[in-house]
């Protein structure tokens, strides 16, 4: 499981449009399609706004969706998410990034869309960057973040189709102005990065009518068995916990609270109205042992469902960008490698880049532009290079 909270990255793109007003965040007053039958379909949509920071001004516009997806059992579900376009006066298609944020939390208060608007969505700045490019975003919430249920956090399956849903839902929002030939590219880092990774994978066969130029992709915790050995008691050891909330929320029949001591149970109930910087505080340094009356990592059903949702079992179609902080501490480097070794085995298309100094957090700081440049290669047309 993954992740962190990514602080905002220094904003190269913060002095462009800062004399663009804000779009304003209409009254909600929803309008639905009269089905929604498939994936991607809108349910829902109204007007929201995009700040980076706090009242920062973008030169775009932004919708706030509710749109069909599929859980990891492969039942109808309904997602939330956002959808952002450049207001620059571009004609014809611009290409669309399916963008996947690292963890954020639990707590439905934690989603991306409902911090949009007020500019405290930690990856905002990230996210301007590839505005300031022309390109529209699809954010989705990932389900159970801010739509009723526990958000299936660390399930990749779940999360994979949700980023790609996005996409379609997207490209089916009639104000976005997109088409059935927007070229699309996925990325994500750290939660992010399982599931823009899954995404990835699934794209072929979940998703074939999308025009997948390629993913950029980093700190992917695709091992999570190996991920949850790592942190257990340490700094990180809080995800864990959250992890425990989402596998269960996808699997019910995992029934975590048949697990959890007095101490477990009082924890997870903090957890799960939590986002990340709090609940990383929360969980701290805990070990699985001190919360649990036996381990459920131990526990035949749990092994599995976390083994479903490893990263590096399928071979993206596309093109993937992938890179790992050598001194990552949350995710093991190893962990990412043993993704980029997966993927090669299978033939995938792979450019892989180390990042030799820094951290988690500072790792998808430096790594973002390049991730971006190499996407606009892709869009542009240009053949990937990779380095398997």
């Amino acid at each position: 499981m993954d992740a962190v909270t990514i602080a905002p990255a220094a904003n190269t793109a913060n002095t462009v449009n800062a004399a663009t007003p804000a779009i304003p965040t209409a009254p909600a007053t929803p309008t639905a399609p009269a089905t929604a039958d498939s994936p991607g379909d809108i349910v829902t949509s109204e007007p929201s706004s995009f700040h980076p920071l706090p009242g920062q001004p973008t030169n775009t516009k932004a919708w706030k969706i509710h749109y069909r997806s599929t859980t990891a059992k492969g039942e109808p579900n309904t997602v939330s998410g956002t959808v952002i376009v450049p207001q620059d006066g571009r004609k014809g298609p611009r290409p669309l990034i399916t963008y996947a944020v690292g963890t954020v939390g639990v707590g439905d208060h934690c989603a991306p869309s409902a911090g949009f608007p007020k500019g405290t969505t930690v990856e905002g700045n990230l996210i301007q960057q590839l505005t300031l490019r022309g390109w529209a975003v699809a954010v989705t919430d990932y389900e159970g973040l801010g739509t009723p249920g526990d958000h299936t956090y660390t399930v990749g399956r779940a999360e994979g189709q949700a980023v790609l849903d996005a996409a379609r839902a997207a490209i089916r929002l009639p104000e976005a102005g997109l088409g059935e030939d927007t070229p699309v590219g996925i990325m994500g880092y750290s939660q992010g990065g399982q599931a823009s990774s899954w995404a990835a994978e699934l794209q072929g066969s979940y998703a074939p009518e999308l025009d997948v130029k390629g993913t950029a992709t980093g700190g992917v915790p695709g091992d999570l068995l190996r991920v949850a050995k790592f942190n257990d008691g340490l700094y990180g050891s809080g995800l864990i916990f959250m992890a425990a909330i989402g596998q269960n929320a996808a699997f019910p029949e995992l029934k975590l609270d048949s697990y959890l001591n007095p101490k477990g149970k009082k924890l997870i109930g903090a957890l799960r109205n939590s986002c990340v910087a709090d609940g990383s505080v929360l969980g701290a340094f805990k070990t699985i042992a001190s919360m649990t009356t036996k381990n459920p990592l131990e526990q035949p059903d749990w092994k599995q469902r976390l083994t479903e949702s490893q990263v590096g079992t399928a071979r993206p179609d596309a093109p993937v960008y992938q890179y790992h902080a050598l001194a990552d501490e949350l995710i093991p480097y190893a962990v990412g490698k043993k993704v980029r070794q997966d993927w090669c085995a299978r033939g995938a298309n792979v450019e892989w880049h180390t990042v030799p100094v820094g951290d988690h957090v500072s790792g998808v700081m430096t790594q973002s532009p390049f991730a971006a440049q190499w996407l606009a290669e892709r869009f542009a047309g240009k053949a990937a290079r990779g380095n398997c």
